[in-house]
């Protein structure tokens, strides 16, 4: 019934402190990943992309078909 457990006692402690290492190191990287994933998400970055593609028409920097190719581009 506790397969997993006889057969980690056979190594002792040091079978225990390994498996210990492997999920802290799991759950690390678990973590990690989840925050570099959802950092480089970040809300509002469409409105930033609007906001230069507006100045740059503005300045003139792009024609008004440049500009309606970006916005749908963005959409």
């Amino acid at each position: 019934m506790m397969g997993g457990y006889t057969a980690m006692a056979g190594f002792g402690w040091l079978g225990m402190l390994v498996m210990a290492l492997f999920w802290v190191g799991v759950i690390v990287l678990i973590v990690w990943g989840l925050t570099h994933v959802f950092s480089t998400q970040q809300p509002g970055a469409e409105l930033d992309a609007e906001e230069i593609l507006k100045q740059r028409y503005a300045r003139g920097e792009i024609s008004r078909e440049e500009l309606i190719q970006a916005r749908e581009a963005l959409r």
